[in-house]
């Protein structure tokens, strides 16, 4: 097996090390060995959870509306297709959990494959990099913002006031701004 360091004085590297396990090629084991199969199996679980939750909440959303509208139209779109008014909600009702029961089960998979899993951990630990303004600068801020807001606004009307006479001077307009 290869040593970690070429010399004594230098310090060893990650990308040094070999992997137990590995041959003398250099060859790294392929897969995880920690991984358990199942579907389902939380990945990195407990990393990344608010931007997780966050991801659940607009999911649960936008399920939740879609069953909303499917609820309202489905039953006539289904009375339409021929199928009695009796019987049109229940229908109606097993195909939204059905299609909810299908979405549920997609979105958890979407959330815990790797590479979106991976995405949402990097995103979580980006935001709690993020150096937030405090309450004094947010609310000064806004305060400038609103000023600027109505300065802005103010000109604009008596730009417009000012155009709107002198186009009625020029008989562009036949009837005085005010």
């Amino acid at each position: 097996m290869a040593s970690a360091t070429t010399e004594k004085n230098e310090k060893a590297m990650a990308s040094d090390a070999i992997a137990p396990g590995a041959d003398e090629g250099g060859n790294r084991p392929q897969g995880r060995m920690d991984e358990k199969g199942g579907f389902f199996r939380i990945y990195k679980k407990g990393q990344g959870y608010w931007t997780r939750m966050g991801t659940a909440g607009a999911a649960t959303l936008i399920g939740a509306l879609t069953a909303h509208f499917l609820y309202q139209y489905l039953p006539v779109w289904l009375r339409g297709a021929g199928v009695s008014q009796e019987q049109s909600m229940p229908v109606a009702l097993y195909i939204i959990a059905a299609l909810l029961a299908g979405y549920g089960l997609l979105v958890f998979w979407l959330m815990n494959k790797p590479s979106n899993a991976d995405f949402l951990i990097a995103t979580d630990s980006e935001m709690k990099k993020v150096n937030w303004t405090s309450r004094r600068e947010l609310m000064g801020s806004t305060k400038v913002v609103i000023l600027f807001m109505f300065l802005i606004a103010g000109m604009l009307f008596c730009f417009d006031i000012i155009f709107g006479y002198l186009f009625y001077l020029l008989t562009v307009l036949k009837t005085p701004p005010f």
